[in-house]
């Protein structure tokens, strides 16, 4: 089992023995994140863009003034996630919550909340400012009044980081079953997917950066899988057809990627579990980024395919996975969790 595996493993496995008796929360991981989520940043994002669906930040929000569940999605596995999650603090230019989609703080909201559309519900973990608050419901200071408020965040952030970067490992182990042509400035993947309705694909970084254009034949797969060799990642290609319907289907997955630099309109989900991000264009589809500089809109639908790895612990997707409210025990799992995070980090820098 790897190391990720491993670790995602006793997080689950620890917090479903810690406290046998107390109400169950649910935690997403796998495929189900990215089901759920239109955009996943394991770190700080700064935006001055918008996300249709649904936001998650493990670190902090800043830069200008970003507009966050612009439509009401329809796909989520998991009832009641909110529109926006920011585990860390929200800075910066006001922040625009719509349709009545909610906001989750751990930290402190500076910069304030535009709450439009129907009644929200707002849940901070510290002190939030620059809001008015009419007809909805803003609860702050909760950090303080309940402890498992934090832990909550805390357990599904750590657990989210492991699983995002166990699925990205376990995807590009998958045996290539299907062929892309590159002729000229064109770029050709033509799907031929197996029994369980997957399609696998199998290149580098330097065949996207030979091309220009990009014709995509899903040919009825279910889940298309292109796995994307390679440290520092362009994405400035143009697709033949649009990009309608790909986001749903299509996940690029860039297991290698440190930086990432997308210019052009993308068409599939985008899973770059380590990728330090900037996005000038939009992405139709879901995203997982390690940091994000956003400066182009993030648009639904987001992977809806069935697939699940089987061998991704916790569920790569399918029902989320039931843990107990936090306690004591759960506690230190989720920071032996985020020290063997920053520990990875750490390594990754060093050998950079």
């Amino acid at each position: 089992m790897g190391r990720s595996k491993f670790l995602l493993a006793a997080l689950l496995g620890a917090a479903a023995i810690a406290m046998p008796h107390q109400a169950q929360a649910q935690v997403v991981t796998g495929l189900d994140a990215l089901r759920n989520w239109n955009l996943i940043v394991l770190g700080d994002l700064t935006s001055s863009s918008e996300v249709e669906g649904r936001t998650y930040v493990t670190g902090n929000l800043t830069g200008n003034s970003s507009n966050y569940q612009i439509k009401t999605p329809s796909d989520a596995t998991v009832t009641g996630l909110p529109g926006l999650t920011v585990v860390g603090n929200v800075t910066g230019g006001a922040k625009n919550l719509n349709n009545g989609s909610g906001a989750v703080v751990g930290g402190n909201v500076d910069s304030g909340f535009n709450l439009n559309g129907a009644p929200q519900t707002v849940k901070v973990g510290g002190t939030i400012a620059n809001t008015n608050v009419n007809s909805n419901t803003v609860n702050s200071g909760l950090a303080t009044s309940d402890p498992s408020f934090t832990a909550d965040l805390q357990l599904q952030a750590s657990v989210l980081d492991t699983s995002m970067h166990g699925l990205s490992q376990d995807l590009a182990a998958l045996d290539a079953n299907s062929t892309a042509t590159f002729s000229g400035n064109r770029g050709t993947f033509n799907a031929t997917p197996g029994a369980d309705g997957v399609a696998v694909f199998q290149i580098s970084a330097a065949d996207l950066d030979k091309i220009g254009e990009i014709q995509f034949n899903a040919n009825g797969a279910d889940t298309v899988v292109v796995n994307v060799s390679g440290k520092d990642i362009t994405l400035n290609d143009n697709f033949l057809g649009g990009t309608s319907g790909l986001g749903e289907h299509v996940i690029w997955n860039f297991s290698e990627a440190e930086t990432l630099d997308l210019s052009t309109a993308w068409g599939g989900s985008i899973l770059a579990p380590d990728a330090d991000a900037h996005t000038r264009n939009y992405v139709e589809g879901s995203a997982v980024f390690g940091s994000l500089v956003q400066d182009g809109e993030f648009h639904l639908g987001t992977y809806g395919g069935s697939y699940n790895p089987p061998s991704n612990p916790g569920g790569g997707g399918g029902d989320p996975t039931p843990v107990p409210e936090p306690g004591t025990m759960l506690l230190f799992v989720i920071g032996a969790g985020g020290l063997l995070y920053v520990a990875r980090r750490r390594r990754q820098i060093a050998t950079a």
